[in-house]
């Protein structure tokens, strides 16, 4: 075997098994705080081979079966629908032709089952509401049939393992059932059903209601799930699902109203909007320090450091506190001393947390782990823009050590070679290989496809650390360390212009994928090089040559920008990260655009996004989508097996929103700015409600009339103002 086979195969043990396909599946997801959901159309927990359905409790499944029956057999679906904030999913349901061998108890269609769920701290509620639409009495069983695996969430998603815990005998009372594992970790988890009215019988795996309804009579029955219930008396079900339901709509009304709101003339586009803003503070748990975005379901229900800081990098301009709660939690698990097996080192940011049982045993590496090249000069970025977007020196200055931190990690750990460029390779075999975003074990290579060896430099990590230093240098200016700020601004000087000697390839027109560990430049087009306009290291000349070939049909596919030119040796559009179109990707070179004032590009990649959205099911961008070129009256293809909703997804239209826009803001005279805006194909009318400054806060409606652009402010709340430039 290889070393490049060898790297190959430890990587793919982390990664999602494509046994099946999400797409076919089309699941339903609720989550709130560490608990998420994934349930079918109907509302019921199917797990299965390649089918993640279950309810999840920090990395564990709590339940993998919650199916329903009547007289033994599954309803019928009429409909399935996600609330507009993603507070519930609503199922319509009525019974098939139901027999007695070979004769007609009830005609289909005559039962009618609405089906309420939602997640809500630690538990899953659900009301059935039957009603009866036979012109005669009817008597049936109404049946639900449970169990849980307690499986690693890793396990889910195809890793096996020799041995596990004990899933004991349920307890059963008169209106319960508890469900219990003892893992190998010593840890108990526990779920608990209860049932109101108490069912008729209860079993190990079923609980069973007879039904006697006259003609138009309606019962309604609740079911709470609980992980990890509590010994303390509980409200009764029927109690607890109207409390938790309140309070669940409030939580989600009290964090969106946070963010500013946006309201176009294309009414497609405002349902994908909503839906966006609706994923993202789904997604957000509340953390002891603050708003924190989870990074997508089911895979990545949990803290990641990169992905947090992207999601909250797009949404600065319309919610900064999801940016304080991201700097504020990462800065608390910055790593503090070297550690191998988490390939952690002084001063380095967080990648992941799990909370698993496979993780607490070290059989996977991520308990606590730091693996990510470009999550360090991202935290710094973004603490650079969160002062430059609110003005918040407290905030910054209290942050100020880890910062200064994450800088001396970039100085000593970064870079491995003292080249001046920023370096990875992972510490043990059981580390990630490749540790930029596009982290799959055959994303980085050569122009003839061999995979390049390490440790690897990537292009737009180095961008990453050129903005970081000029965004510490900003803020040592602000907390009056000038000394500080003139030698980052040095050392960000020096590395723009080793970038441009190292990474530029005349030969493809753009910047080099990577330097290899013998300083050989990876020449392969890739979506890597728009990643550098964000940082604003290219020339205007650069910028435009990376922008048009970007904008080209070997790139652009119609819905978005490939990953991977067409061409090059490992172009795959069906591949994760060698040809797929990922709107994170697309958001960040549409900010990147936009630095360069070449708005109308941005604009195109956020029209290409938006029309993919109009094929998709409740208009949500997943974590990526095929790289096929688009076709006449077809949708984009999906991945098999992406993650919907991901936050950075989900806040990628909001960020190509603002590149188009140009939206700035300065705090210090509170003032919302629109450099040089322009409006996307879609509609002629934006208006943006709730634009905050320092407290004050504005309406401005922008109305495009032919080439130009205008912005009137309709109310505004304390002293601020809106400017346009063009």
């Amino acid at each position: 075997m290889t070393e490049q086979t060898k790297a190959g195969a430890a990587v793919d043990a982390f990664f999602v098994a494509a046994t099946a396909s999400l797409q076919v599946q089309r699941p339903r997801t609720l989550k709130h705080g560490d608990t998420f959901g994934v349930f079918d159309h109907a509302g019921d927990v199917l797990a299965g081979q390649g089918n993640p359905g279950g309810l999840y409790f920090r990395d564990t499944r709590h339940l993998s079966r919650l199916d329903l029956f009547l007289n033994g057999q599954h309803p019928l679906l009429l409909s399935s629908d996600m609330r507009e904030d993603n507070a519930s999913l609503t199922c319509d349901l009525t019974n098939p032709d139901l027999f007695d061998g070979e004769r007609l108890l009830l005609e289909h269609d005559l039962v009618h089952i609405r089906r309420s769920c939602f997640v809500f701290e630690g538990a899953c509620h659900q009301r059935l509401a039957v009603r009866s639409y036979a012109d005669t009495a009817q008597t049936f069983a109404l049946e639900l049939r449970f169990s849980a695996d307690f499986a690693d969430l890793f396990e889910v998603r195809g890793q096996r393992r020799p041995r596990r815990g004990t899933v004991h005998a349920p307890q059963i009372g008169h209106d319960t059932v508890t469900l219990a594992y003892s893992g190998l970790d010593g840890a108990a988890r526990r779920t608990r059903l209860r049932f109101a009215p108490a069912p008729e019988r209860i079993e190990p795996g079923r609980a069973i209601f007879a039904l006697h309804l006259a003609p138009g009579e309606r019962v309604t029955l609740y079911v709470e799930v609980r992980c990890m219930p509590q010994e303390a008396r509980a409200a009764p079900p029927a109690e607890a699902f109207f409390i938790a339901l309140r309070d669940a709509r409030r939580a989600l009304r009290r964090s969106a109203g946070r963010a500013t709101a946006i309201e176009t003339g294309n009414e497609i586009f405002n349902e994908a909007v909503r839906r966006s803003v609706s994923d993202l503070y789904m997604l957000i748990t509340d953390t002891d320090l603050g708003a924190y975005p989870y990074a997508g379901i089911p895979w990545y229900s949990t803290a990641f450091g990169r992905d947090a800081l992207i999601t909250a990098t797009m949404m600065l301009w319309m919610d900064p506190a999801v940016a304080r709660g991201v700097l504020r939690y990462l800065a608390a698990n910055q790593a503090n001393s070297p550690d191998p097996d988490a390939d952690a080192e002084p001063g380095k940011i967080l990648h992941e947390v799990r909370h698993g049982e496979m993780a607490e045993l070290r059989e996977v590496p991520f308990r606590r782990y730091y693996g990510s090249v470009d999550a360090t000069p991202l935290f710094v970025m973004l603490a650079g823009d969160y002062l430059r977007r609110t003005g918040d020196l407290a905030t910054v200055q209290a942050l100020w050590p880890h910062i200064a931190a994450a800088l001396d990690w970039i100085d000593r750990f970064g870079d491995r070679d003292g080249d001046g460029f920023i370096e990875y390779h992972r510490m043990t075999q059981t580390g990630l290989a490749n540790q930029g975003w596009k982290d799959s074990h055959d994303s980085v290579f050569h122009a003839d496809g061999s995979l390049a060896q390490g440790p690897i430099a990537l292009v737009e990590v180095q961008g990453y650390v050129h903005q970081a230093r000029r965004a510490g240098a900003r803020i040592a200016a602000a907390l009056g360390d000038h000394g500080r700020a003139k030698v980052l601004r040095t050392q960000a000087d020096a590395l723009k212009r080793r970038i441009e000697q190292a990474y530029w390839c005349e030969e493809i027109g753009t910047y080099a994928l990577a330097l290899d560990g013998a300083k050989q430049p990876c020449r392969v087009r890739s979506s890597n090089a728009g990643h550098l306009l964000l940082a604003g290291v290219p020339s205007a000349e650069r910028a435009a040559r990376v922008a048009g070939q970007l904008l080209g049909s070997a790139f652009f596919s119609g819905w978005g920008v490939r990953t991977i030119g067409t061409g090059e040796a490992r172009y795959n559009p069906m591949s994760y990260h060698n040809g797929s179109v990922w709107p994170h990707d697309n958001a960040l070179i549409g900010l990147g655009l936009g630095r360069y004032g070449m708005r109308r590009e941005a604009a195109r990649v956020l029209d290409g996004l938006f029309e993919a959205a109009t094929y998709i099911d409740l208009r949500r961008l997943p974590e990526l989508f095929c790289g096929f070129p688009r076709r006449r009256g077809q949708g984009p293809t999906f991945y098999p097996v992406a993650c919907v909703p991901q936050a950075w997804s989900a806040a990628a239209p909001l960020a190509l929103l603002q590149a188009c826009l140009g939206i700035g803001f300065e705090p210090e005279s509170r003032t919302v700015t629109f450099d040089r805006p322009v409006m996307p194909a879609f509609t002629d009318r934006i208006r943006l409600t709730g634009l905050a400054v320092g407290g004050a806060r504005i309406d401005v409606l922008v109305q495009g009339h032919g080439e130009s652009v205008s912005a009137t402010v309709l109310t505004r709340s304390g002293d601020i103002r809106a400017t346009v430039t063009s």
